[in-house]
């Protein structure tokens, strides 16, 4: 499923570089582009799409003055920190993989054979459905194409994978009506959720729109909550709103987390979860923020 996004991703280029392309589809190719790589280079968007070095640097002033990229030397890159910037899948999962690894290897410990559970998307969640493939008998209710495309392709013979289907997002969720209605029909015991900030006013949430509205749905099919966040979300506050810090059951993170933000979120969920990656110790805080200590879990 992957292979096939970088070709439809060709196909569009190779379409833009074949015909002229109007002022707002270039500016949609950019922005596209921009969010799923954080940055572009005008040489190569004039290479593909076919048009001049000057009407490229026009773009990306009317880009950069809406606010939604910064222009940079030979480019434009994406402005990290606005509550609308959302780098693209391949593009976060190169950041804090030993971290996404370990809090995903503890979320796997827990998942119960014979279980329905759902996958919400992300790289963290993606990295947990990579060490699911041997659990037995699970039902995965997703609306992330790389989360059902290594289930489907290294997975179980006795696995069940649901893709809720809709419209992709540059995160490779899929979101919109037609995906909130297929995850609103169906039920799951837990449901694993990925954020793209978490903080204790703003609770969860993203820079789309739809997704909130999907991954919302994801929540109310559950009946438990599992956050997986590390400690670089814990204050990033994205446009949109998915949930309050308290609807989650457990949050598990890693142990970069800062003591105010572990006092804080263990004062609002059931169980705060710190796993340290370099040592593969476990700390969990109950709800009293009464910590206690598995080793090597």
């Amino acid at each position: 499923m992957q292979s096939d996004r970088s070709s439809r991703t060709g196909e569009t280029v190779a379409l833009a570089s074949r015909r002229p392309v109007l002022a707002r589809q270039r500016q949609n190719l950019i922005l596209e582009r921009v969010r799923e790589h954080g940055a572009v280079r005008v040489a190569d968007l004039v290479r593909d799409l076919g048009v001049s070095d000057m009407t490229i640097r026009r773009d990306l002033e009317m880009l950069q003055g809406r606010g939604l990229i910064e222009k940079v030397h030979g480019g434009a890159a994406a402005i990290e920190g606005s509550s609308l910037f959302e780098p693209g899948f391949s593009v976060k999962s190169t950041l804090m993989q030993r971290e996404k690894d370990a809090i995903a290897g503890y979320a796997a410990s827990v998942v119960a054979p014979g279980t329905a559970i759902a996958i919400s998307a992300g790289t963290t969640t993606y990295a947990l459905a990579r060490m699911l493939v041997d659990c037995p008998g699970i039902t995965v209710l997703t609306n992330s194409v790389p989360v059902a495309d290594v289930l489907y392709k290294d997975g179980r013979a006795d696995q069940t994978v649901i893709l809720s289907g809709g419209v992709r997002t540059p995160s490779d969720a899929l979101v919109g009506p037609f995906a909130v209605e297929v995850i609103r029909s169906l039920h799951v015991d837990t449901v694993y959720l990925g954020t793209h900030g978490l903080d204790a006013r703003t609770g969860l949430t993203t820079p789309n729109i739809l997704e909130a509205e999907t991954n919302r749905a994801l929540i109310q099919a559950g009946r438990h909550l599992v956050v997986l966040a590390d400690h670089t979300k814990w204050g990033v506050v994205g446009i949109s709103a998915v949930s309050r810090l308290e609807d989650a059951d457990t949050v598990v993170t890693d142990a970069g987390l800062d003591a105010d933000a572990r006092m804080l979120i263990s004062s609002a969920v059931r169980t705060l979860v710190l796993v340290d990656p370099a040592t593969g110790d476990t700390e969990v805080l109950d709800g009293e923020s009464h910590p206690s200590t598995e080793r090597n879990r």
